[in-house]
């Protein structure tokens, strides 16, 4: 399943989606909002150009924002689930979307580049 020539190896290991040897981000995955998501130019293995057009990213909102839906779907049924009131069910949604937000961004990113671009074995 996470073998090479995966989008999900793409994905998770931050690696270009073409010849998924290179890094997709300049910086490891962490808390901060500063640098989280700043890219490469290109790949430096296979030289894949990350930006393929001007703005190519605004459509990676569409993919933050059904992973974030999805969550918070998630979140409700589970405090359904344990028998939360609203507010605390409300809360917890909240806390966890906040957390989670600057992994959200990068994995949407990355999940929007691989739709686009397919893993060739060689990078050709």
């Amino acid at each position: 399943m996470l073998k090479k020539g995966s989008k999900l190896y793409s994905v998770l290991h931050n690696k270009c989606p073409r010849c998924q040897e290179g890094k997709f981000f300049q910086s490891s995955a962490s808390l901060t909002f500063k640098n989280n998501l700043k890219i490469h130019e290109k790949c430096s293995s296979c030289g894949l150009k990350y930006m393929i057009e001007p703005s190519f990213f605004y459509g990676a909102m569409y993919v933050s924002y059904a992973l974030t839906v999805a969550m918070a779907v998630a979140i409700f049924v589970i405090c359904y689930l344990f028998g939360l009131e609203l507010i605390p069910t409300f809360i917890s949604i909240v806390i966890v979307l906040l957390i989670s937000n600057p992994f959200v961004m990068r994995i949407s990113r990355l999940l929007y580049i691989n739709m686009f671009v397919h893993y060739k074995k060689n990078g050709d």
